[in-house]
């Protein structure tokens, strides 16, 4: 990890709601985003952000979700996810992040990132196939 990791440290993703982003289980008028498609957004939000500050050989997995999901946005519309780094701790990285359509805010979330050494992570899971 890079001396620029830092509480503080945010970035701002915008994301169009693009129908793959939708739920689809109530019919075509009611398609807004889904939780589970914002939840990934974020995740690579943070993921990307904190990349930034990450040495060769390191990236991160994530390890917490905890959102609260407060306004549907509509299929086309766009998305402002802003995620500030709130704590560091070893390896583990806390985000908070809100996120708001034109009209209003949606998401509040706190995410946190472990950051691995990918070689390592890579053996562990080659140990862990071979035992499954």
């Amino acid at each position: 990890m890079q001396e620029s990791l830092k509480e503080g440290v945010n970035a701002v993703r915008t994301v169009e709601v693009d129908g793959g982003r939708t739920i689809d289980f109530m019919g075509e008028d009611l398609r807004v985003y889904a939780t589970p498609e914002l939840v990934r957004d974020i995740e690579y939000t943070c993921r990307d952000l904190l990349f930034e500050h990450l040495d060769d050989g390191e990236d991160s997995v994530g390890t917490r979700v905890e959102i609260d999901h407060t306004g549907a946005t509509l299929l086309g519309m766009s998305v402002n996810i802003s995620a500030a780094i709130v704590s560091i701790a070893g390896r583990l990285v806390t985000f908070d992040v809100t996120a708001e359509d034109s009209v209003e805010p949606i998401a509040k979330c706190t995410h946190t990132r472990f950051v691995v050494e990918t070689a390592k992570l890579k053996e562990r899971l080659k140990a862990k196939a071979a035992k499954a």
